[in-house]
């Protein structure tokens, strides 16, 4: 049995999971797929072709689903796809992709503060925090357990890293590696991220050859070429290293250094 305020408006074909909340004021499209144990505060919007897993919590005005903004968009399906236990703070804004059939994806465990944005086509992991005002550009990838201070500001097309930290109002515009610090504007990658890695449990050792992948990458003046190769050649194929290097490698905007 769901919860669902009279004033609530909610279209016969939503379908909502077993024990949802659904305060005052809220709107929910016909398009829409709540799972078990949802809570919408009051005043939220949801709309679109968009799939909320198990016990997300998404407060005051936050608006989910709706058309992109994009100015290539032409019509067709497009969707949001939310995992399971995020939190989505007031105000926060996050839309459905631009093509025909793509989608805007986002996983679980992730708090979004308040007014954050995450555009279209933009892909994020788990256990990921934006904070306030933070605001993602359109198919931008964040991977798991990545931390955007307020008011950052990410340039479409970009890459932020597994573990990284990226400062309060840093403007990225090029990809922030996966377990460093970065700041500025323009960004720039200026050191490991030890706290994060600390709270993270990855060992010391891990943590000195990550050091040591930055020095090569970002403090000797070798190509990305080059530092990838002696960080293969010099330090032990840890996953993290290889993750690092690989993330790298498959770079298209270039790195923040």
């Amino acid at each position: 049995m769901s919860h669902i305020h009279p004033t609530a408006v909610i279209h016969p074909g939503a379908r909502l999971g077993a024990d949802c909340e659904i305060g005052p004021y809220c709107v929910v499209g016909p398009h829409v797929e709540l799972g078990d144990g949802c809570r919408l505060h009051s005043h939220v919007v949801i709309d679109g072709h968009t799939r909320l897993g198990s016990q997300n919590e998404v407060f005051p005005f936050a608006c989910l689903g709706k058309q992109t903004q994009d100015l290539k968009w032409n019509g067709g399906i497009t969707r949001l796809e939310i995992g399971d236990r995020n939190t989505i703070r007031e105000g926060a804004t996050i839309h459905t992709a631009t093509e025909d059939g793509h989608a805007t994806v986002i996983g679980s465990d992730n708090h979004l503060l308040s007014y954050t944005h995450v555009a279209h086509d933009c892909v994020l992991g788990n256990r990921i925090i934006m904070s306030s005002f933070a605001g993602l550009a359109g198919h931008v990838v964040v991977e798991d357990q990545a931390v955007l201070g307020g008011y950052v500001a990410v340039h479409q097309f970009c890459r932020i890293g597994r573990l990284a930290m990226i400062g309060g109002c840093s403007k990225v515009r090029q990809d922030v590696p996966p377990f460093m610090l970065a700041d500025g504007s323009p960004a720039t990658t200026v050191t490991v991220n030890k706290v994060g890695l600390d709270r993270a449990g990855v060992p010391g050792e891990t943590q000195a050859a990550l050091r040591q992948a930055y020095k090569l990458l970002f403090r000797e003046g070798l190509s990305v070429s080059t530092a990838l190769a002696r960080i293969e050649q010099e330090l032990p194929p840890l996953p993290e290293i290889v993750h690092l290097v690989q993330f790298v490698r498959a770079s298209q905007r270039g790195l923040s250094r």
